[in-house]
C-alpha cells in the first residue's frame, strides 16, 4: 500500500518506516528535514522525502490537504499533539484512505486507579499533553466507531533506544545517574523509590504499528498499549543497573520537597512528571487483539540504550 508517515525520522520511524519498505510498501515520509534516523538502514534509500513545518501548516490549515494531496492509502501520524489538528486531518482523509494510526501515550489516564491499566479504564488526564491526547483519542474513537472513520490508536510508554538517553531510574533525563550507579556512588531517589516507570523499545512500538495494519479489521476503531511486558519501580530500576556494572546499588531516600533540592528545577519537574502518573500498563488487548509481542523487556531496551551512552562517551563506567 502507499503509506504517508508523518514524523517518520524520529524515534519510533527509525524502525517502522524500514519495516514498511521490507514488507513491500511505498513509503512517503513527511519531515521538517532537520534531523536523520537513529539507526541507518539502507530503506531509507527508498522512501520518499516531503519536507514540511507541519506547525505552521497547521495553523494555516494547510497540511491536512497537503497529506490528502500525498494521495495515501495509509496514513500513520507520529507527531500530533492537539485534537484541531487531528480533527482537520480526518475531515481531509474522510472517505479516502484505508487506515489512519495514531501514537498517543499512556499518559492519557493521569494516575491509574489500578494496576496493570487496561485501555478500558477512566482517563483522567493532568498537564496539557496528557490531556490533548486523551482528547485525540476519543475523537478518533467517536469517528471510528460512530461515523466510520479507519482510524486506530497505538499509546507507547517511555520510548528508549540507542540514540538517546532514556528516562533514567530517578525519573528524569540526566545520564550521570547511570554513571553513578556504574561507580558505585549514592544515588538519591524520592519517597521510598516505589512509583513506577513504563519503558519501551521503539522497535517494539514500530511492530506494534504493523500489527495494527497486518490486523485491519480488528484494530480500527481500538486503542492499544505499547510498552514493555511490565514496568519498573524506580528502586528496582536502580537496582538492576548497578547490578549491570557488578555494583551493589547505593540508594537514599528522601521526602520530595528535601529530594528536589538534590537535583536541577528541570530534572525535578522531569521527575514530577513521571513519578505522579506512575505508569503501569497492560498489554493483553494488543497481545490478544494483533499479536503484539514485544521483544524487550523494559531492562532490555533500557540497556541497549545505555550501551549507546557507554560508546558514544556520553558516560563513563
Amino acid at each position: 500500500m502507499r503509506v504517508v508517515v508523518i514524523g517518520g525520522a524520529g524515534h519510533i520511524g527509525t524502525y517502522l518506516v524500514p519495516m514498511l519498505v521490507e514488507h513491500g510498501h511505498t513509503v512517503i515520509n513527511i519531515t521538517r528535514g532537520k534531523s536523520q534516523p537513529y539507526v541507518a538502514h539502507s530503506a531509507w534509500k527508498q522512501v520518499q522525502q516531503v519536507i514540511a513545518d507541519r506547525d505552521s501548516e497547521d495553523k494555516a490549515n494547510t497540511f491536512a490537504g497537503r497529506v490528502r494531496d500525498l494521495k495515501p492509502e495509509v496514513v500513520v501520524d507520529l507527531i500530533c499533539f492537539a485534537e484541531t489538528a487531528t480533527r482537520q486531518l480526518v475531515e481531509a482523509l474522510r472517505g479516502e484512505i484505508h487506515h489512519f494510526l495514531h501514537c498517543g501515550t499512556i499518559w492519557i489516564y493521569g494516575a491509574s486507579s489500578q494496576v496493570p491499566a487496561t485501555e478500558s479504564q477512566p482517563r483522567r488526564p493532568f498537564g496539557d499533553y496528557g490531556i490533548q491526547k486523551a482528547a485525540i483519542e476519543a475523537y478518533l474513537l467517536q469517528e471510528a466507531r460512530q461515523n466510520g472513520f479507519p482510524a486506530t490508536m497505538l499509546h507507547p510508554g517511555h520510548i528508549v533506544g540507542p540514540g538517546y538517553a532514556p528516562l533514567n531510574p530517578a525519573g528524569h533525563f540526566n545520564p550521570r545517574v547511570f554513571s553513578q550507579l556504574a561507580h558505585g556512588e549514592e544515588l538519591a531517589l524520592p519517597h521510598f523509590g516505589l512509583e513506577t516507570v513504563h519503558h519501551v523499545h521503539a522497535a517494539d512500538v514500530a511492530q506494534a504499528f504493523m500489527q495494527a495494519m497486518n490486523n485491519w479489521s480488528a484494530s480500527v476503531g481500538e486503542s492499544y498499549h505499547t510498552v514493555s511486558p511490565a514496568a519498573l519501580t524506580l528502586r528496582g530500576y536502580a537496582e538492576a543497573v548497578a547490578a549491570w556494572f557488578g555494583q551493589e546499588a547505593n540508594l537514599k531516600f528522601l521526602p520530595w520537597e528535601d529530594w528536589r533540592k538534590t537535583v536541577s528545577e528541570t530534572e525535578a519537574q522531569a521527575t514530577w512528571e513521571h513519578i505522579a502518573r506512575s505508569p503501569n500498563a497492560s498489554i493483553a488487548k494488543a497481545q490478544r487483539q494483533i499479536g503484539y509481542q514485544p521483544r524487550y523487556t523494559s531492562l532490555q531496551a533500557v540497556f541497549e540504550s545505555v550501551s549507546w551512552l557507554i560508546q558514544s562517551g556520553t558516560i563513563t563506567v
